[in-house]
């Protein structure tokens, strides 16, 4: 997993008019760029890498830490991309709020529109998980509030969301790579990119196999067995449950609420930690509840540690280091729009430029130049 931490505030998501038509023209420009040297399976790689998807976003105007980098450059680029999508063999689905909920239509829309071949009902199902394990599984008290799927011709794809923590207003960003993606319920990030955070109940966590493995066992009991451990917990005070090993991050969920899930659980019989999570009303509580009570009964302890583990060109849009310059800026994006329609008609001479720049870049900075020639290289310097 990569590492490396970075605070993410919400506050103050206006962006100006003027800034983000050009965001989407340099961003878009880009990706484009990077589809037109490694194909399209490269930039989900590179979206997939916290520090390359930060860097991209301070080269398009954000500050390092700058308020909404994750929901308006998704936003730019959904926007930019959308007329090349199939020019390119790149889509993107989803966004923020409301708009997240129609990733898996969108998918299907842009299948059937576009004449694509790949397996809807598996790249829904993966935005689903994504989702819900970031939801649900890893319970760091961040909400996923916003979700783009991007994914390709091919049926590769990857994932960018973002939670936000209620109490303080920070967020934290999530990656996946589909290709990196083992199992849903192990491991599965490519990165988390945010800053420490308190409690933590993590069930993909590679330590909290058994726990997992308690919790379908219960999942295919009968419910009461759970209900009554969860009745017994609800009724011990603070100090009794401290004893427990239990965080008070984590309150005991209120069994009344839940015992639907649990009976519906016990018709499904789910096979493994996978079928019962992605199972229809399980959620964080239903999560924490099999979690507890696996601890209490058989002395299973799920993992509690924290998964998570950037670069001006053109200033910030929140004015630092420096304010964007806007004819700087619209030189930026003419130059590589017109390096772009250059290689498009045969004449590479632009983009090998641009490797060269990069390798002189790389040899002032006494740093390892673009491996094979890459026009961006996919780390953080």
């Amino acid at each position: 997993m990569r590492t490396g931490v970075a605070n993410l505030p919400l506050h103050g998501h206006h962006c100006p008019r003027w800034l983000f038509d050009r965001m989407v023209r340099l961003s878009s420009a880009i990706v484009e760029a990077v589809v037109e040297e490694h194909g399209p399976e490269e930039v989900l790689s590179r979206l997939s890498d916290p520090f390359w998807f930060q860097s991209l976003g301070c080269v398009v105007g954000f500050d390092w830490h700058s308020s909404g980098l994750t929901t308006v450059l998704c936003g730019a680029l959904k926007e930019g991309l959308r007329p090349k999508q199939r020019y390119l063999g790149l889509y993107i689905a989803g966004g923020k709020a409301l708009a997240s909920r129609k990733t898996p239509r969108e998918i299907e829309e842009y299948t059937d529109s576009m004449g694509l071949t790949v397996d809807v009902p598996t790249l829904q199902y993966a935005s689903k998980m994504s989702a819900k394990v970031d939801n649900s599984a890893l319970q760091d008290g961040f909400q996923i509030y916003h979700h783009n799927f991007f994914f390709t011709g091919s049926g590769s794809w990857a994932v960018v969301q973002q939670g936000m923590n209620g109490d303080n207003g920070w967020a934290r960003r999530y990656h996946w790579l589909g290709e990196g993606v083992a199992d849903f319920v192990e491991d599965p990030h490519a990165g988390i990119c945010g800053s420490p955070s308190g409690d933590i109940l993590n069930m993909v966590a590679p330590d909290s196999s058994v726990s997992r493995g308690a919790s379908v066992y219960l999942a295919r009991e009968r419910p009461e067995a759970v209900l009554k451990t969860l009745k017994r917990l609800s009724s011990l005070s603070g100090d009794e449950l401290r004893k427990l090993s239990l965080p008070k991050a984590h309150p005991v969920p209120n069994a009344s609420r839940i015992e639907k899930t649990l009976s519906r659980l016990y018709d499904l019989q789910p096979g493994s930690y996978r079928d019962l999570l992605s199972s229809e009303g399980v959620g964080p509580a239903t999560v924490r509840a099999f979690a507890l009570v696996a601890e209490v009964v058989y002395g299973v302890k799920p993992s509690r540690r924290d998964p998570v583990r950037y670069s001006f060109a053109h200033g910030g849009k929140d004015g630092h280091p420096f304010p964007v310059n806007r004819q700087d800026y619209d030189r930026s994006i003419a130059m590589l729009e017109r390096a772009l329609r250059r290689v498009r008609t045969g004449d590479s001479e632009p983009m090998k430029a641009l490797k060269r720049l990069a390798v002189i870049e790389a040899a002032v900075n006494k740093r390892p130049g673009p491996a094979g020639g890459q026009f961006m290289s996919n780390k953080l310097y």
